[in-house]
């Protein structure tokens, strides 16, 4: 089911983007491209996708999204600051007018007391200088909080930047 949920939120933010005339881009870490499969798997997504980015390490985020090594090593990878960041960062290196930006713990290791597994935070950017950030809990395997992560992303980027 939320297979079928992501590809028909990709069929619907595609209509809205093109529709309106922009374009998205996306900095995905722990969903590892999944975001930017599922806008490209619709026909016509070069119409308002142009790029997005993996950035797995703490490197990647601050070498190809500006992320600062100060906020990477006080915050940690996984948090608000570090995906507000990162969604800025992106907006800016695709030019873009909406960026989407995500950061989590897909598991099965890798948790805390303080980061459970299936934490994961977004970020989203506007052209407009707004940013909106959410923090999620997924439950069930890595496959499934993936999943889940990448429908939250693109439903939150369709209502929050899209739809009124």
């Amino acid at each position: 089911m939320t297979e079928q949920r992501l590809h028909e939120l990709s069929v619907e933010i595609g209509s809205e983007l093109k529709a309106q005339g922009l374009w998205i881009t996306c900095a995905e870490s722990c969903t590892g491209g999944l975001i930017a499969k599922a806008i490209t798997d619709i026909a016509g997504s070069s119409a308002w996708f142009d790029r997005g980015f993996v950035t797995y390490s703490n490197a990647a985020k601050h070498e190809l999204l500006g992320v600062s090594e100060a906020t990477l090593e006080q915050y940690g990878a996984v948090s608000e600051q570090v995906v507000r960041e990162m969604a800025q960062g992106v907006l800016h290196a695709a030019g873009a007018d909406i960026g989407l930006s995500v950061s989590g713990i897909a598991g099965p290791d890798g948790g805390s007391t303080e980061k459970p597994v299936g934490t994961v935070w977004f970020g989203f950017a506007g052209r407009d200088g707004r940013i909106v950030t959410a923090k999620q809990h997924f439950s069930g395997d890595r496959e499934a909080v993936r999943l889940q992560a990448a429908v939250f992303a693109i439903q939150t980027a369709l209502f929050e930047f899209l739809q009124n």
